[in-house]
This record gives C-alpha cells, structure tokens and sequence, in this order.
C-alpha cells in the first residue's frame, strides 16, 4: 500500500508525508506532564517512598545484627566450657 502511495507522489510531498510530525506547540498549565505542582507532588512521594525503604532496610539490619550478636554470644559460652574443660 505504501509502494503505491510513494508512486502517485511527487517528490515534495513524499518528503513532506515522510518527514512531518504532529507537534502540540501549546503547553498548558493544567497539562499533566507539565504542571509544576504535579511534580512537586510527583518528587514527594518518591522521598517518601526512599525514605519507608531505606528505614525498613536498615530495620532489618539492625535484627540481623542482634540475631548475629545472640549466635557470637553462644558460641562464646561454648568454647569458655570447652576451655574450662581442659
């Protein structure tokens, strides 16, 4: 369908149906992608989010690090009996 239209073409139109895009040269306030205060809304609960993930990553760290500490403890009662023996 293509071939057909480019031979009933002259050239400058082809060049023309080719190379044109619809651009909308107007930018509204109320535009979603361009609103100020939806980025402002946009960048908040991306900070927001940061802040929840960053705060349950470190939480989990911290139970690990106690879960660690509890496990060096017992093994440190171990190897005391086990010196205590000798």
């Amino acid at each position: 369908m293509i071939t057909a239209i480019v031979r009933r073409a002259p050239a400058a139109s082809l060049t023309r149906l080719v190379f044109s895009r619809g651009y909308t040269s107007s930018l509204k306030e109320g535009s979603v992608a361009q609103s100020q205060g939806f980025s402002k809304k946009e960048k908040a609960h991306e900070d927001e989010y940061a802040r929840r993930h960053e705060a349950d990553l470190l939480r989990k760290l911290k139970a690990e690090i106690e879960a660690k500490k509890d496990e060096l403890a017992k093994l440190q009662e171990k190897h005391d009996e086990v010196n205590s023996k000798q």
